[in-house]
């Protein structure tokens, strides 16, 4: 597939200085809007991130979030309710609506443009743009990019032999950019080498943030310690599992792992094979796909996760006055 970089490359090129020339036009907004997103096709923490400025702005502000919705079986614009599920809006939203339904509004539609104009009828004051860095007919106020410690953009190259979806020179978009999923402990020389190759403008700010996950699990009812699970099967349906297992496999415990694809949708038979299970450990995202079946209510459990970064008080500060201004 590499004869095919060179195209790939040379076409989304062309698009993005199309919008960057103001041929093709995005539309900006005289609201706080904040994007979430990355170069590089999944996997760099997006969803805990989007979370993270739920939480920031939440107490202080009426928050939206704003995403495709991928692989929901519906069309169009949807505001999430009482009615939503996984299957309506799709699992990280309705991850979101779950996690802050009674604090914030949850949308989904694959037209940016179309999602906020419908958005700004129920009047919030901030909105956060899950997966949209190369939605560029929307022009965001405040662009956060991530990219993830085990391959960093800069380490990577287009489409189809890379995972890049645009050229490394979109990274130049970020007002901020974060290297998710680094060790917890990363040395300021590692760092300072991790920035050279970013090499960020003058306006640019990077940061560093770890995963930290939970102590406890959780089903719809139950809350237990993770120590009390002594066997279970660990079933993953993300882009990168890695980190997971290996928190897991530190703790010393026996699991076996059933790893599908990211956004995988259970089949029949994929239940009838769980049912068999005596007890499941699952991400949060996959968890919401799944709680559906009543025949897994009482064996599945799932793991939260949040994300830590290096200097909260910096990027809050600047989230913030963005928000103000």
């Amino acid at each position: 597939m590499f004869p095919i970089v060179p195209i790939y490359y040379l076409v989304t090129w062309l698009r993005n200085k199309l919008y960057d020339l103001g041929i093709k036009k995005s539309v900006s907004y005289d609201f706080p809007v904040i994007c979430v997103g990355n170069l590089s096709v999944g996997g760099t923490g997006k969803t805990p991130m989007i979370e993270y400025l739920i939480h920031l702005l939440k107490d202080e502000y009426k928050v939206a979030t704003l995403s495709r919705g991928y692989k929901r079986k519906t069309k169009g614009f949807q505001l999430a309710d009482k009615n939503a599920n996984a299957a309506s809006i799709g699992d990280e939203p309705f991850q979101f609506f779950s996690k802050f339904k009674n604090d914030i509004l949850v949308a989904v539609d694959s037209d940016r443009r179309n999602g906020i104009q419908n958005l700004q009828q129920n009047n919030p004051d901030v909105i956060l743009l899950d997966d949209a860095y190369q939605h560029r007919k929307v022009k965001a106020g405040f662009n956060v990019l991530l990219t993830t410690y085990a391959n960093p953009y800069f380490k990577d190259i287009v489409l189809p032999t890379g995972n890049l979806r645009e050229p490394r020179i979109g990274v130049k978009r970020a007002d901020v950019i974060v290297v998710t999923k680094c060790p917890k402990v990363l040395s300021e020389n590692e760092k300072n080498d991790i920035i050279k190759h970013i090499n960020p403008n003058e306006n640019q700010h990077v940061f560093f943030s770890s995963i930290v996950y939970s102590d406890c699990l959780f089903s719809v009812e139950k809350t237990k310690m993770i120590e009390e699970f002594e066997s279970f099967t660990l079933v993953t349906g993300i882009a990168n599992p890695k980190l997971l297992v290996g928190f897991l496999e530190a703790k010393h415990l026996n699991f076996e792992h059933l790893n599908f694809k990211d956004h995988h949708e259970f089949s029949e038979q994929d239940i009838d094979e769980l049912n068999k299970k005596q007890l499941i450990v699952t991400t949060e995202k996959d968890f919401m796909r799944l709680k559906q079946y009543d025949s897994l209510k009482d064996k599945l459990f799932y793991l939260p996760i949040t994300v830590k970064i290096d200097d909260e008080p910096k990027i809050n500060k600047l989230i913030k006055d963005f928000v103000k201004r």
